[in-house]
């Protein structure tokens, strides 16, 4: 083996040996995760696998014979060394045109490398590279169902709007500033778009879907959501947001996120009956009057709250109030009940 790596199965007690594989028709599956490897040379690519994960290792360049490999559903090569110029083959080899899963998160991509000839492809990764633009994208299939595109230097959203099938679009850790070319992306479900810099919310009239992430960007209101009647989980800590509003319309949320906020009290959740996990950690709320009242739609359903390093946390009868007024709270804090 090539620079003194082992073999694939001795890499991982789970990981199949080429040579079993080879001689197992039903397996399809070559995991080939965390061996290290430079290059494929001592690696057999049985001509009938479906998938190939080639996760956490040292490539720099895509074996050709991957190409050949007619069959292949899912192709994994996140965690390696590979280039624009090292993936740009993929391209053109139209005998694995059929796939459906393409990873190429964690490596040193500048660019959205061109998938044209992906007709039937559903997820598409690209996190943790070093791309700067989403140019590229109009070139990927109109039927992706799931992109991921977080940790690069992204400024824009571009090159979207095609994506009607979409259903998760996760672009958190860029540069953004607008939330913008959303509204034809009526199929979306998740939208995770923290760690940006985005000052206003702007869903492009999305009714359906059901989780928001705008973690830790620049939110100073919380005006923006009223339409999304269908949303199951928001989450917006880390802002500089003073204000719950725009909250009331949300009758199927489970999950609300304003820790880290600049809150002074708790309003606009007493139509919440669906609500479940409540957490305001780390605001300037200074006392727990009235919170059963301005909770009132979702007391008996709440079973986690959050409210330490508030003020009002400082009371001695604080975890006593807390549990009172939530028959069915499961945990405050870090305090966990039976």
């Amino acid at each position: 083996m090539n620079d003194g790596a082992q073999s694939p199965a001795a890499c991982d007690p789970n990981v199949e040996d080429p040579a079993e594989v080879e001689d197992d028709p039903s397996s399809t599956l070559l995991d080939l995760t965390s061996c290290q490897l430079h290059d494929l040379d001592s690696v057999d690519l049985p001509p009938y696998l479906t998938e190939l994960d080639l996760t956490t290792n040292r490539l720099s360049a895509l074996d050709p014979r991957i190409a050949h490999l007619s069959n292949l559903k899912k192709l994994s090569l996140r965690q390696n060394l590979l280039t624009d110029a090292a993936v740009e083959p993929l391209s053109t080899w139209h005998d694995i045109a059929g796939l459906e899963e393409l990873v190429l998160r964690d490596n040193q991509l500048k660019k959205i490398p061109d998938a044209s000839i992906f007709e039937k492809l559903l997820v598409f990764d690209v996190s943790f590279n070093e791309i700067t633009s989403l140019t590229g994208l109009c070139r990927v299939t109109n039927i992706l169902k799931e992109l991921y595109v977080s940790k690069n230097e992204v400024m824009k959203m571009e090159e979207i709007d095609h994506f009607l099938e979409l259903q998760i679009l996760e672009l958190g850790s860029n540069k953004l500033r607008v939330m913008e070319n959303l509204q034809n992306l009526t199929s979306l479900q998740e939208l995770w778009l923290g760690r940006n810099r985005i000052k206003a919310v702007n869903l492009c009239g999305l009714t359906c879907i059901k989780k928001i992430s705008l973690q830790s960007n620049r939110l100073t209101s919380m005006t923006g959501f009223e339409s999304c009647v269908a949303l199951e989980e928001l989450y917006l800590s880390h802002n500089g947001i003073s204000k719950m509003e725009g909250l009331s319309s949300l009758v199927n949320l489970r999950v609300l996120d304003i820790s880290s906020n600049k809150l002074t009290s708790v309003d606009d959740v007493q139509n919440l009956t669906q609500l479940e996990d409540l957490w305001l950690n780390d605001n300037q709320i200074e006392s727990l009057e009235g919170i059963a009242e301005a909770v009132a739609g979702s007391r008996e359903k709440l079973t986690t709250v959050y409210l330490e390093n508030n003020p009002c946390a400082k009371s001695p009868e604080y975890l006593g109030v807390l549990r009172q007024t939530f028959p069915n709270i499961q945990q405050i804090d870090s305090n966990v009940f039976c």
